[in-house]
This record gives C-alpha cells, sequence and structure tokens, in this order.
C-alpha cells in the first residue's frame, strides 16, 4: 500500500481515537452493571464519554469535508464514524434508563451481556489498529470482525434468555417493563458492533 500523507493518516488516528473510547465507557458501562444502583456519577461519567466521541466523530466530519483525497472512500469513512458514535449513545442510553427507572442490581445474565458488549469493543478497537495497513494486515482485521460475529450471535441468544427468564419469573409488570427496554437497549449495542464489523469487512473487500 502506498504510504500516507499525515493529512490522510489523520482518520486513522481520529479512528483510533474513538475506538479508545468506546472501549472505556463500555468497560465502565460492565463496572457499572455490577453495583447495587447508578449514581448521577455514573451518567455523568457516561456522558463525559459520550461528548469525547461526539467531538472526535466531529473532526472526522470536518476533515472529510476539508480533504480531497481521503484513505478510504468517503461513504466508508462517513459510515464508520457514525456507527462508532451510536455505540457511544447506545452505551449512554442504558445507564440513563437505569438511572431514570432507579433499578437494583442487574441479574447475572444482564450482566454478561454488557461484558459481550465490552469484549466486542475490544476487538473493535483491535480491527482499527489494523485498517490503516490493510495490505498486510487483511487476515487479522477480518479474524477480529469474525470474533464480532461470535460475540454478538452469543449475546442474541443470551438476550432472548434474559427476556424469557424475565416474563416467567418477575412479578411485577412496572419491573418487566423497565428491564425489558434496558436489555433492548444493550442488545442494540451490540448490533451495531457488528454493524462496525459488516463495513471493515466490506472495505476490506473493496481494497482487496
Amino acid at each position: 500500500m502506498f504510504k500516507l500523507s499525515p493529512k490522510e493518516d489523520k482518520f486513522y488516528q481520529l479512528f483510533s481515537e474513538n475506538t479508545e473510547i468506546i472501549t472505556k465507557t463500555l468497560k465502565r458501562l460492565y463496572g457499572i452493571m455490577q453495583q447495587d444502583c447508578v449514581s448521577n456519577e455514573d451518567a455523568a461519567q457516561m456522558h463525559r464519554f459520550e461528548n469525547e466521541a461526539d467531538n472526535v466523530t466531529t473532526q472526522i466530519m470536518e476533515r472529510l469535508n476539508s480533504t480531497f483525497i481521503t484513505p478510504l472512500d468517503r461513504e466508508d469513512i462517513y459510515e464508520l464514524a457514525q456507527v462508532l458514535d451510536d455505540i457511544v449513545d447506545f452505551a449512554e442510553g442504558t445507564v440513563e434508563r437505569m438511572l431514570l427507572y432507579r433499578t437494583d442490581k442487574p441479574s447475572l445474565g444482564a450482566q454478561e451481556l454488557v461484558h459481550l458488549v465490552f469484549l466486542a469493543a475490544e476487538q473493535i478497537q483491535v480491527a482499527f489498529s489494523y485498517l490503516g495497513n490493510l495490505h498486510y494486515k487483511k487476515s487479522m482485521l477480518l479474524a477480529a470482525a469474525e470474533e464480532i460475529y461470535h460475540l454478538e450471535s452469543a449475546g442474541d441468544k443470551l438476550y432472548r434468555s434474559e427476556v424469557a427468564r424475565l416474563f416467567e419469573h418477575e412479578k411485577d409488570p412496572i419491573e418487566i417493563i423497565k428491564w425489558k427496554e434496558i436489555l433492548e437497549n444493550i442488545e442494540a449495542t451490540l448490533d451495531h458492533c457488528e454493524s462496525i464489523a459488516d463495513l471493515l469487512k466490506s472495505v476490506v473487500l473493496k481494497y482487496d
């Protein structure tokens, strides 16, 4: 692959910053899921992470609008940046709902579901570390994408199992409504991780 100019390479640096934010956001979410309750400070911290991600996404969009030659197709950069940002939004939304609904400590199933999202976030960070050297690192990037698919599949099964458990054992309909919405939000976060894997595989095929 040809040598990137510093201006082109900046896109990969910004993607790296965004994936670091995603990983620390999901790590914090996993920690919050193991607490007895969610505090205002927990929500504030997640909001700070969301602002950080928004700032990096804005930088990517501004650079996209001001750069004539980009290292990837413009639509690929745009889609990757948007879906990365969505992952942080969904993670923040999970904590916001738990605070708003004053939930008790999440079930072990809900905790494990978030753990799977965190593991997927780590694989996203790994995959993006190879994106700037796609010619030599293609197989490693694809392996990370496959691991994300594996985690999403496991999460989908766990989500269905946890919803079934909720309806079977929870007697309070309000609690069912609360946790079903929270679980749906967590599952949507994992779906967005899968969307990132899809986009990365598409980029690999395009530049193979």
